[in-house]
């Protein structure tokens, strides 16, 4: 879950792509910006925020 969910500049809801953006660009061998494209991630600060983003909620909430 990428919290926050919602892109700070345009308000646009991004965090529902988040799981499968990771899975395919971060922890697979795509290229970001191609899978930003199949998932509908148009705007510049959207695709930014996805690309930045750091999951810290393991490191803030460690314990399920």
């Amino acid at each position: 879950m990428m919290i926050p969910v919602r892109c700070f500049t345009c308000g646009n809801v991004v965090g529902e792509h988040w799981d499968e953006f990771k899975a395919r660009a971060r922890d697979g061998d795509e290229d970001p910006a191609k899978v930003l494209d199949e998932l509908g991630v148009e705007r510049h600060c959207c695709r930014r925020m996805m690309v930045s983003h750091k999951d810290l909620v393991d490191v803030v909430a460690p314990y399920q």
